[in-house]
């Protein structure tokens, strides 16, 4: 083994020379080059991807289900005990909820969901609220504001 790079050796018999194939019959490996005659795998850049030589593929035999909504919104959510955290009479946004750390990032948004018990009063100012939310902040006399 090489105490450091420069005094690196490589092993005999460890690398062979390239072999140039199709370089005529007296090479031993011209004409088809080692390709066999004719059929697919004889010509170039024909590999079909998936392919399994006629039989039914993976992808195929697979069975397909589910939906997936290439226009949905994945949203954060914030449970109601969480808002615990505030003051008494703050107004909670979505950059207050970075700052706590009660969201990572709010990409598309942060949604309040009813969870737990809110013992404060709290003007919420958010993309979305669940009905059971938005009744728990005004019951408790704060404010459930949907910002757009």
């Amino acid at each position: 083994m090489a105490d450091s790079l420069s005094t690196l050796v490589v092993k005999e018999g460890s690398k062979r020379e390239h072999f140039r194939r199709g370089q005529g019959r007296g090479t031993g490996n011209g004409k088809t080059a080692g390709k066999g005659q004719k059929g697919q795998g004889a010509h170039a850049h024909t590999k079909k991807r998936g392919f399994e030589g006629g039989q039914m593929p993976l992808a195929r035999r697979l069975p397909k289900y589910g939906f997936k909504n290439l226009g949905r919104k994945e949203m954060e959510i914030v449970n109601l005990e969480a808002l615990n955290v505030f003051d008494d009479g703050a107004e909670v946004t979505e950059t207050l909820l970075i700052e706590r750390g009660l969201v990572k990032e709010a990409a598309n948004g942060v949604k309040i969901l009813g969870k737990g018990e809110l013992t404060k009063k709290l003007v919420v100012k958010v993309h979305a609220f669940s009905k059971s939310a938005a009744e728990a902040i005004e019951a408790k006399g704060g404010k459930a504001e949907v910002v757009k």
